[in-house]
């Protein structure tokens, strides 16, 4: 393949899927857009390197999810001796119709899970994958996926209290 078709190719992929990943990025960061963008943009960043393979996959999207959750965890690790979270959301931008304070509430509850327990919730309910496919984004088995998924949705209810059906959109 051309290198300029190569690049076009790589650029509508990224066009197409920015958003997605941009809006998986802000629930594993529990609402923190700057470090969302910054996931994405790394995530970005490690596709074009590989878009050669990648476009050959059978999956380029979900490849990009797994990249982008990797790179979350990642971050994850290393940040963890050096900075330290707020309690404070920063400013964001009203969306017509949204219910801001629902939001909140429920990316603070996101944000108070652990970043594993966090990104198993955001790729199983969020991205509705599958276990198994969750264990292999994750580098985990099925099992700790499974434990996870029940520590971090047990966890939840204690935030969000027992009754969660009032979250969940009609």
């Amino acid at each position: 393949m051309r290198q300029s078709a190569h690049a076009d190719e790589y650029a509508e992929f990224a066009a197409a899927r920015s958003g997605h990943l941009y809006r998986s990025a802000c629930l594993l960061t529990a609402g923190d857009t700057h470090l969302a963008e910054d996931l994405v943009q790394e995530t970005l960043g490690r596709l074009y390197l590989r878009w050669g393979r990648v476009s050959r996959v059978d999956n380029p999207a979900g490849y990009a999810q797994t990249v982008l959750t990797r790179t979350f965890l990642a971050h994850q690790r290393r940040r963890s001796s050096r900075e330290r979270a707020v309690a404070a959301f920063p400013d964001v931008a009203d969306c017509a119709g949204a219910d801001m304070s629902l939001r909140l509430t429920l990316l603070q509850a996101l944000g108070r899970l652990p970043a594993k327990d966090r990104a198993v919730v955001v790729l199983r309910y969020w991205e509705d994958r599958s276990v198994e496919e969750t264990a292999s984004a994750m580098n985990a088995s099925s099992a700790a996926v499974r434990t996870r998924c029940s520590r971090a949705l047990g966890r939840l209810r204690e935030l969000l209290g027992e009754d969660m059906s009032e979250y969940a959109r009609p």
